[in-house]
């Protein structure tokens, strides 16, 4: 039977920004990562759905976000010969071409993290998923340095 080794987590992104979603499996035999939306399998030109190399996992990810198409639950599921399981996570979509409310503009004190599957191209702030164009002029700044954690206060 297929077991997770990595669910996606619940995500709030930015209309026209990008969302990614990470699902990782093992399993004898090695299992097959499926995405769904909605009951369906995702289909767009929007949606990317990225392998990795060994095969344990994928990532989605949804480009440009859009806020009444998107937000959704979007489940993962592990298939292989033996069984399949699933575990689902929400993508929640806010509209405008302005940061969250609870977002910090600047000066602030900044607590930042690339995420693991892109980490040059989206940013995590204070939870939010931002597109560091226009919310954040300091992570524009800093977003060439690929670390774990950068904490910065002005």
């Amino acid at each position: 039977m297929p077991g997770f080794i990595k669910s996606p987590d619940d995500q709030t992104g930015i209309s026209g920004g990008v969302a990614s979603f990470v699902c990782q499996a093992v399993g004898e035999p090695k299992p097959r990562i499926t995405w769904f939306k909605k009951g369906k399998k995702v289909s767009s030109q929007r949606f990317e759905v990225i392998e990795f190399d060994d095969g344990s996992g994928s990532v989605l990810r949804i480009q440009p976000l859009r806020t009444h198409r998107d937000e959704a639950i979007y489940e993962c599921t592990a298939t292989n010969s033996v069984g399949e399981i699933n575990t689902s996570t929400k993508l929640t979509v806010l509209e405008g071409r302005t940061c969250p409310t609870n977002v910090p503009h600047m000066p602030c004190s900044l607590a930042v993290t690339p995420t693991n599957a892109f980490p040059q191209s989206q940013w995590k702030l204070k939870g939010f998923y931002v597109d560091v164009n226009l919310c954040c002029p300091y992570i524009r700044a800093v977003s060439h340095v690929v670390t774990q954690h950068i904490v910065h206060s002005y």
